[in-house]
């Protein structure tokens, strides 16, 4: 597999379009990305997993799936070594960052609270020692 296979398949999911995030192409499905092709220079697809899914693909296929490297890796983004996947695995791996992505656009957001005595009134209203 290469990195026209990951495009192809990404876009073949419903509703998935290729987008652009830091110069790389991404693949967002509800305006919210699910994969990248940001490292595909190193041979590697990412996808935006969650850490149960990583650690089970990582399990099952060490040869194949790698944690991203630092925080974004410890959020459950993983590289796909593309060379090392076949069709199946790639399609089975992407569809899973895209369910996962859909899953998470249906969420309703949450709107940040304010800490108790810290809204915009009382920081203007607090005096200066």
């Amino acid at each position: 597999m290469d990195a026209k296979d990951f495009r192809r398949i990404a876009l073949s999911l419903p509703g998935a379009e290729e987008g652009s995030h830091m110069g790389a192409p991404d693949f967002r499905v509800g305006g919210r990305i699910f994969a990248t092709l940001a490292s595909q220079r190193q041979g590697y697809g990412n996808l935006m997993l969650g850490l149960e899914q990583q650690a089970a693909f990582v399990e099952d296929a060490p040869d194949v799936f790698v944690p991203i490297v630092g925080g974004w890796g410890r959020m459950g983004a993983t590289h796909i070594r593309l060379a090392a996947a076949n069709e199946d695995v790639l399609a089975g791996a992407l569809r899973t960052a895209w369910k996962l992505r859909l899953e998470k656009n249906a969420r309703p957001v949450r709107k940040k609270q304010a800490a108790p005595g810290r809204t915009r009134a009382a920081k203007k209203t607090r005096r200066k020692p």
